[in-house]
């Protein structure tokens, strides 16, 4: 089950890695709090959006049925009202009745629900800082890491379901600085120009910490999926923009999977890992079993 904010966060956050276990018969889940009702449009070639919030969710539950396609990977709407990323020094107030300003138990309620009714195995979500200061983002980390702690006891949440215990939380890890470097002067030593060095520089001069890599899934077989699961989110993502500036042959020989930070597991495991059901499954099991 991997637990995201908006229509896209589940294509440009592990989905060469879903994709991947999706093709080997786990089955795969991507919960989406929001609509995205609020989300800009970012793709300059993409035009108008008519009709308001509602006018935009309906066009963002379009794209997200096609890029769950893409991914080959069933997907199931939370429910909430995006919160929208306010902007300005002081901060605005957030929207009445957003994602972001539900309390905790409330808008963890359908996610513990879910869970219980799905039963995965392992849940991935984001760091506690959200992995950018989205107020959406942050409120998915929480409501994840409260489902995950409760789900499986009885006593929690009664009448949403026959308790679950789900056994790992991970956290994604989408733009780690050392893949930035790394991938950075790759494309440099070949000549080419990397999307990534001003926001490296960015980055070290705000000494933002680094989290632990603790997981790394090799999904390479699966960036083309990946990358149409983006381009079905045409609303956001600009077929010719930053997502897609990493030559394909560069990103293979560099950086041919996609990492994860293990925040909590119940079974016993050996770090680093390279399977998020690592611990879980017997080596020589299939995937079928897994979820």
């Amino acid at each position: 089950m991997a637990v995201h904010a908006h229509p896209d966060d589940e294509s440009s956050k592990g989905a060469a890695t879903t994709a991947r276990y999706a093709a080997e018969g786990v089955e795969v889940l991507v919960v989406t709090c929001t609509g995205g009702e609020r989300g800009d449009v970012l793709n300059p070639k993409y035009g108008e959006v008519t009709g308001g919030i509602e006018g935009m969710r309906e066009v963002r539950r379009g794209e997200m049925a096609a890029a769950a396609a893409a991914l080959g990977v069933r997907q199931h709407w939370l429910g909430f009202v995006d919160s929208g990323l306010p902007e300005g020094d002081p901060l605005p107030p957030l929207p009445d009745g957003c994602f972001a300003l539900v309390p905790l138990e409330e808008a963890s309620a359908p996610l513990v629900e879910l869970v219980r009714e799905f039963r995965p195995h392992v849940m991935t979500t984001y760091d506690p800082t959200g992995g950018y200061p989205h107020p959406d983002h942050v409120m998915c980390h929480r409501v994840s890491a409260e489902a995950f702690a409760a789900a499986g006891d009885p006593d929690r949440y009664v009448g949403r379901g026959e308790p679950w215990t789900p056994l790992k939380l991970y956290y994604n890890h989408g733009f780690s600085l050392a893949r930035l470097r790394e991938v950075h002067d790759a494309i440099v030593a070949a000549g080419g120009d990397s999307p990534f060095g001003d926001w490296i520089d960015s980055r070290q001069a705000r000494e933002i910490p680094e989290r632990e890599v603790t997981t790394r899934v090799e999904c390479s077989d699966y960036f083309d999926q990946r990358d149409a699961a983006l381009r079905a989110h045409a609303t956001q993502i600009d077929p010719e923009g930053f997502f897609f500036a990493v030559p394909r042959e560069i990103e293979l020989a560099h950086w041919p999977t996609e990492e994860f930070e293990l925040a909590e597991s119940r079974v016993p495991v050996t770090l680093p890992e390279t399977d998020l059901f690592a611990g879980i499954r017997p080596v020589d099991q299939g995937a079928e079993a897994a979820r």
